[in-house]
């Protein structure tokens, strides 16, 4: 792919943060999106922010529940009616949860599991179908974190699923090595949005029978830093212009931060002495 116009893009979680930054900047370069989100205000709300015209790509909304594999389904079917061949899908919708082990209850478990790793599950395997039979160029882009590349405790849940769609992304970029379809995955650090407060959503947070339990001074601490850094972060717009740069320079990862860099670096050098360590010890077997 080497231009953004008239080209189309499927987008969830576009109803605020990068989501919404992404649509902006996608239509501003004349390319055609469809904003996907589970919220129908906050949706339309975001949709009128956009701002389109001559020379710029049109939008369209569609309420989707990525965790609801019949509501992709039908999205993608919704995109391909409004704009024609699809050539962009961001699977982007995500959501934090933290906690101690053995203290998180399993449907919440499953919940951030849904919508962070078998969203972007359900996009890819309903788009790829499309991608590859109208045989244009291409590009899935699926939204990890760094968090799926370095960890830090109390995040145990957000950690797995970015790191399961780390290696996922990097499994279908293989697999789609031969084909139109170029695959690129977001892994920014602090990134201006409402991600701090996503865990509202989860199921026990929603149950009116739930019992109320004690003030947790650690997941508190948590939640401050974390929504500090976040409310410091990079702008949604910036970063949004970088995943478009990235995608035509054909880039697989978007890293965003210098700092990031002693992380990545640690994690290997201690992945590195484990291995070594190992395979001294098998050879003295």
């Amino acid at each position: 792919m080497d231009t953004y116009k008239n080209k189309t893009a499927f987008i969830t979680g576009a109803a605020s943060g990068i989501g919404l930054a992404l649509t902006k900047a996608l239509t501003a370069q004349g390319a055609n999106v469809m904003m996907a989100d589970i919220n129908g205000k906050a949706l339309t709300a975001a949709a009128k922010t956009v701002k389109t015209g001559r020379g710029k790509g049109k939008v369209e909304t569609i309420i989707c529940d990525v965790i609801k594999p019949l509501d992709v389904k039908t999205a993608a079917k919704a995109t391909q009616n409004a704009f024609g061949n699809v050539h962009m899908v961001f699977n982007n919708a995500g959501v934090g949860l933290a906690g101690k082990p053995g203290n998180i209850p399993l449907k919440d478990w499953r919940w951030i599991t849904d919508i962070n790793l078998m969203g972007v599950v359900y996009g890819v395997e309903m788009f790829v179908p499309m991608m590859t039979a109208h045989g244009e160029p291409s590009h899935i882009i699926n939204t990890a974190s760094m968090a799926g590349h370095m960890t830090m405790g109390g995040m145990a849940p957000y950690h797995a699923t970015k790191f399961a769609v780390v290696g996922y992304s990097e499994s279908l970029a293989q697999e789609l090595a031969a084909t139109n379809i170029g695959v690129s995955v977001l892994c920014p650090t602090w990134v201006k949005s409402n991600i701090y407060n996503g865990a509202a959503g989860r199921p026990t947070a929603q149950e009116k029978s739930a019992p109320k339990s004690e003030p947790d001074e650690a997941a508190a601490a948590l939640y401050n830093m974390t929504k500090g850094l976040v409310d410091n972060g990079m702008t949604a717009e910036k970063y949004a212009a970088l995943v478009l740069k990235s995608v035509l320079a054909g880039r697989f990862y978007v890293f965003n931060d210098p700092e990031a860099r002693a992380a990545i670096n640690m994690r290997r050098a201690s992945i590195l002495k484990d291995y070594d360590a190992c395979l001294a010890d098998l050879n003295e077997m």
